[in-house]
C-alpha cells in the first residue's frame, strides 16, 4: 500500500480499481476493495493492523471496486448510494460481472481459485451495503470527517469519498489518471459536472479510480479527455458517419495506456466508447 498522508493509504498497482484506507482514531474506513481474491484478504489483514475496519465505502458499482467486499464480511459496516446499490453485482445484457471477476483469476491471481466462491454462494451475500441512501452522506469517524458525495456521471451512484482533516479525495472512476478512460454508460455532461463539484474541494492529493495518485491539475486533463471523445463522435455523426465508419475512425489508443492487467482490452475500449457516444447522440441507445 502507497503512503499517501500519515493516515491515508492507496494501493494502486493492482489489476482493478484503486482500493485504500483511512486511518482514525476509532478505528479504519476502506474505501472501494479488490478485485482479487488474495488481494482482498490481503488488504483486509493489513487494514486490521491499524485498528478495527468501521466503514467500507463503494464509490461504483463496477466489479473492480465491488467485488472484493465478499472477503470483508463482518468487518465494518458497507454503505452504498442507492444509485450503486441498486446496480450491484447486477448481470447485464452486456456484461456478467461475476464471469468477468473470474476471468482474471488465472492471468492476474491464481492462488485465488482456491478461496473464489461459485456463483450461488457469491450471489447468497456479496456483502453489499447495509446503509444505502440518496444525495451525499457524512460521517464522522474518531478524528476525521468522511463527506460521502454524489458525483455521477462516470456511474449513477457514483461517489467521491473527500476526508478534509487529509486534504485528499477518493474519485472513483470520475478520474482515469495517466491511462485509457471508460466512458461505457456514463452520461458525459454529468461527469463534467463532478469534475467541478471535485474543483472546489480543499484537496492536496486526489486518489483516482485507476492509475498514480494525482493532484487537482489533473482535473483539467481528465475534462479535455471527455471533451475531446465528445466532439470526436459529435463530429463523427455531423459528417453523417455510420455506426460501423465511427467506431473505426474515432479512436484515442495513442494517448494512453491500459490500466494494469487489461492491455488485451485496448480495442475494447475504443469501440466501446466511441459506440455508446454514438447511440446516445443518434438515439439509438
Amino acid at each position: 500500500m502507497e503512503s499517501v498522508t500519515e493516515n491515508v493509504f492507496v494501493e494502486t498497482g493492482l489489476r482493478g480499481c484503486n482500493p485504500g484506507y483511512v486511518v482514525t482514531s476509532d478505528g479504519v474506513v476502506v474505501v472501494d476493495t479488490p478485485q482479487l481474491p488474495t488481494k482482498a484478504v490481503e488488504m483486509r489483514r493489513q487494514a486490521e493492523t491499524h485498528g478495527e475496519i468501521r466503514y467500507l465505502i463503494n464509490t461504483e458499482h463496477h466489479v473492480d471496486h465491488i467485488f472484493g467486499n465478499y472477503y470483508f464480511k463482518g468487518s465494518g459496516t458497507v454503505i452504498n448510494h442507492r444509485g450503486l446499490y441498486e446496480n450491484f453485482m447486477v448481470v447485464t445484457p452486456d456484461l456478467d460481472p461475476f464471469a468477468y471477476a473470474a476471468e482474471a483469476i488465472p492471468t492476474d491471481d491464481p492462488e485465488g481459485e482456491a478461496i473464489f466462491p461459485d456463483r450461488d454462494e457469491y450471489y447468497a451475500d456479496p456483502n453489499k451495503g447495509s446503509i444505502v441512501f440518496d444525495g451525499d452522506l457524512t460521517l464522522w469517524v474518531g478524528d476525521h470527517t468522511f463527506e460521502l458525495i454524489h458525483t455521477p456521471g462516470h456511474t449513477p451512484g457514483q461517489l467521491a469519498v473527500y476526508v478534509p482533516e487529509e486534504k485528499v479525495v477518493f474519485t472513483g472512476d470520475t478520474i482515469f489518471s495517466e491511462c485509457q478512460t471508460w466512458l461505457m454508460t456514463s452520461d458525459i455532461d454529468q461527469w463534467l459536472e463532478a469534475l467541478e463539484t471535485i474543483r472546489q474541494l480543499d484537496v492536496e492529493h486526489i486518489l483516482p479510480g485507476h492509475g498514480p495518485v494525482t493532484s487537482k491539475s489533473y482535473l483539467d486533463t481528465q475534462r479535455s479527455n471527455l471533451l475531446d471523445w465528445k466532439s470526436a463522435v459529435a463530429a463523427a455523426v455531423a459528417k453523417g458517419w455510420t455506426r460501423k465508419e465511427t467506431v473505426e475512425r474515432v479512436n484515442f489508443a495513442d494517448r494512453y495506456p491500459v490500466d494494469i492487467g487489461q492491455g488485451y482490452m485496448m480495442d475494447h475500449i475504443q469501440t466501446l466508447n466511441a459506440a455508446s457516444l454514438y447511440d446516445k447522440m443518434t438515439g439509438q441507445g
